[in-house]
């Protein structure tokens, strides 16, 4: 009988976070946090890059009186995949589970979620999508850091800066990797 090898261990991510590696400079990942939603083995993943804001708000694109509540809320690129969709998602931390979260929620939704007290409301055009067996191998390859993600994290700004401040908190390690240069041969 043949034991199963560490590559084969199966990897359980749904609800963590994932941090780019250094090294892992291909434009829309490049020192993005990914707030892993949705892992299965069998059907890969679903995430949404948290710290990629695009610099529009959502009043840019739904300009209705219905969606006033969320005319300031940043649109941020949730991932490469279907870019042309705005979506929306609620974020809120619980004492007993930890972080929480509805994604792809419709706006009129997302306009209840927003009036919730602890609940924070993003938009997002594109999510992170890995086919099955996709994730793991780049985790293999070590182009991922994956963490837990603390209450903390709803209170963060979800811009460039979110990938270093994670890392910072994580290790001495994690804080040199956030305190090295974007382009280290360019020194």
């Amino acid at each position: 009988m043949n034991m199963p090898s560490p590559d084969d261990a199966p990897i359980h991510l749904q609800g963590r976070i994932l941090l780019a590696d250094p090294s892992l400079r291909d434009g829309i990942f490049d020192r993005s946090v990914v707030l892993l939603a949705d892992h299965s083995a069998e059907e890969g993943a679903f995430g949404l890059i948290l710290n990629h804001p695009t610099g529009h708000n959502v009043g840019d694109f739904l300009k209705e009186d219905t969606f006033e509540p969320l005319k300031k809320i940043a649109v941020h690129m949730g991932g490469p995949v279907s870019q042309e969709q705005l979506t929306f998602s609620a974020l809120w931390w619980s004492q007993q589970e930890g972080l929480k979260w509805h994604v792809r929620i419709p706006a009129e939704q997302a306009v209840r979620r927003s009036r919730q007290p602890g609940t924070l409301v993003r938009a997002f055009v594109g999510y992170s999508g890995w086919t099955a067996g996709q994730l793991e191998s780049e985790l293999r390859r070590n182009a991922w850091i994956t963490t837990k993600p603390e209450s903390s994290l709803l209170g963060q700004a979800h811009d460039r800066g979110l990938w270093a401040e994670i890392l910072r908190s994580m290790s001495p390690y994690h804080q040199i990797l956030a305190e090295a240069p974007e382009k280290p041969w360019a020194n």
